[in-house]
């Protein structure tokens, strides 16, 4: 009985040392003179758009544009924290070995991704608490929002996280360099955000561009986020005059699921192919391609 209860213990206690290090990691970055200066230019674009969307009127509805923009504004943060920010960060720690590192030591794998996941988590909470306090003070209606309304935000938060981190580790995982990474994550999320309704209603946008929007998370996780924190009214905006609840809920919950699946299979794979060899072999052609 004590081999099975020893082994949890120790998977306990690396999952455990996982949360540690990302809320380390999550401190120091808060602290870093680079991070800071990121995180105030992006967030004051953001708010930016808020300001000057604010006296225009989203379509008939009577409501602000502004108003129904910062939904979609959470939304986008959460994607690009979930599947930007985790492809990103394993692409840049498989190539300098830390990854590797991180498998050199008993359950260090498991520690390592609890704590991958914990700063994003945690990064991607504080763009949100920066959003809605910006939105609070700059446009009217928030402080309006019921009970109903902010656990509905959480939980399309929660799942838009499940629904994103796992293919952002497909692709840090599949990638063979960080630069690739970034191509893979930041060109297609510019290309899904302009189409999917965050800075400008979709219907004010070609009917052939509803489904392909409607077919990635970017857009769902704005419906979302709308329905959370707009009135009823507000539905007259979206596709089909209403609000899909279920269906945001069954395509988020989709690719959770399905990257819930895929990615431990990828991750597995490419920690099999880890080595002092391959991590030298990558930092060589970093180094040419600086050269």
């Amino acid at each position: 009985m004590s081999g099975p209860t020893t082994l949890s213990s120790t998977l306990l206690h690396a999952a455990r040392l996982g949360v540690r290090r990302g809320w380390i990691e999550t401190v120091h970055s808060l602290t870093n003179r680079a991070d800071q200066i990121w995180i105030v230019v992006v967030n004051g674009i953001f708010i930016a758009v808020l300001v000057l969307q604010r006296d225009s009127e989203l379509g008939s509805t009577g409501f602000s544009l502004a108003v129904a923009t910062l939904p979609g504004l959470i939304g986008m943060n959460v994607v690009m924290g979930g599947w930007m920010g985790t492809a990103q960060m394993l692409a840049v720690e498989r190539e300098d070995g830390t990854l590797l590192r991180a498998k050199s030591t008993p359950h260090g794998m498991l520690a390592y991704l609890v704590a991958r996941v914990t700063l994003a988590v945690l990064n991607t909470a504080l763009g949100l608490v920066v959003f809605l306090v910006a939105g609070l003070f700059l446009l009217p209606g928030l402080t309006d929002v019921p009970i109903t309304g902010w656990l509905m935000l959480l939980a399309v938060f929660v799942l838009g996280m499940l629904a994103t981190m796992p293919w952002g580790a497909v692709v840090g995982a599949s990638v063979k360099s960080a630069g690739a990474g970034f191509g893979l994550t930041f060109l297609p999320m510019i290309a899904l955000i302009a189409i999917s309704g965050i800075f400008y209603p979709i219907t004010g946008m070609p009917d052939w561009l509803h489904p392909v929007a409607q077919a990635f998370p970017v857009y769902w996780l704005g419906a979302g986020m709308r329905e959370a924190l707009l009135p009823d009214a507000a539905a007259a905006a979206e596709l089909g005059g209403q609000f899909q609840t279920l269906t945001m809920f069954g395509v988020l919950g989709a690719y959770a699921v399905l990257g819930l699946l895929v990615a431990p299979r990828v991750l597995r794979a490419m920690a099999r192919k880890e080595s002092g060899s391959a991590v030298e072999s990558r930092k060589a052609k970093a180094m040419q391609g600086w050269g």
